[in-house]
């Protein structure tokens, strides 16, 4: 296939690679020219464009087989979001349907989940958006997904960590991630490379209009990642000091059995700790 991978940064360089490794053709967006041409030391072809730009989709070449719309916001809040998600979606979406595609997966968020309650969601549950953030991200779900004339795939992506972002044990070591209020509340995670594995999987074999979910096996209270992060690394569990607006964040376990069954997935990292136990490794051999 020719895949355009729109948002080539930490995720999407991942996903190009696998990709350009396994006979792939593969153009990679950036909005930074000079980011965009570091992506041809991976074999992929680089194209800078700002997607928020409602004519750059002219500027994606025919001949595209795919699109992974994996672009991020720029900074926090609804504006950056809408540029994001918004925008530049209903730009690839246009770009796709006029390019003919036959599969078009957008990596959307988990934070659509606003739940507080401790209830288990998973691929058919409702969006609950808490936040004027949020809801940009369910827009842009409605957009995909309501897409006329593409084969539009939603795959909603947990808390991403892996070589390279690894800020599980981070804010652990630096005592943001810490026991006090809100401890018992669940996290929620999926490691860089069942991401990757469950974006080529939706590519390959996934259903047009279906909603997927890429998160691990276990979800884990925020308590117990911090102890046995805590643990692994030799120090004491940190913990808030003062008032902390810890507890008033999302409650929830991201279910993903469905997608993984469906699509016929193992997990690399089944739960945080593979995930950590591999990062410390690589630390360690590092050092």
């Amino acid at each position: 296939m020719h895949v355009l991978v729109a948002g080539a940064g930490w995720l999407g360089a991942a996903l190009a690679r696998t990709l350009v490794a396994r006979g792939d053709r593969v153009t990679g967006v950036r909005r930074d020219a000079a980011r965009a041409a570091l992506l041809a030391g991976d074999g992929v072809e680089p194209l800078a464009l700002d997607l928020s730009e409602p004519e750059s989709g002219r500027r994606i070449p025919q001949g595209v087989d795919a699109i992974v719309a994996c672009q991020a916001a720029g900074a926090d809040g609804v504006g950056p979001y809408r540029r994001a998600y918004v925008d530049a979606n209903r730009v690839l979406l246009e770009a796709a349907r006029r390019l003919g595609v036959r599969a078009f997966v957008y990596t959307g968020s988990t934070g659509v989940f606003g739940q507080r309650d401790g209830s288990d969601v998973d691929e058919s549950t409702a969006p609950a958006p808490a936040s004027p953030a949020a809801q940009v991200l369910v827009e842009a779900e409605d957009l995909v997904l309501g897409a006329e004339g593409v084969p539009a795939m939603l795959l909603r992506l947990s808390g991403l960590y892996g070589p390279g972002r690894g800020w599980i044990v981070g804010r652990v070591r630096g005592g943001q991630l810490a026991l006090g209020p809100g401890e018992d509340a669940w996290m929620n995670f999926c490691h860089l490379g069942d991401a990757v594995d469950a974006i080529v999987a939706l590519l390959d074999r996934g259903r047009p209009g279906a909603v997927y979910h890429a998160s691990d096996a276990h979800p884990a209270r925020r308590r117990d990642v911090v102890e046995w992060v805590a643990g692994a690394l030799g120090i004491p569990a940190p913990r808030a000091s003062g008032a902390s607006s810890a507890g008033q964040g999302p409650n929830r376990r991201i279910r993903a059995e469905h997608s993984r069954a469906e699509l016929g997935l193992s997990l690399r990292f089944p739960s945080f700790q593979e995930g950590v136990r591999a990062e410390l490794a690589s630390e360690g051999a590092g050092s």
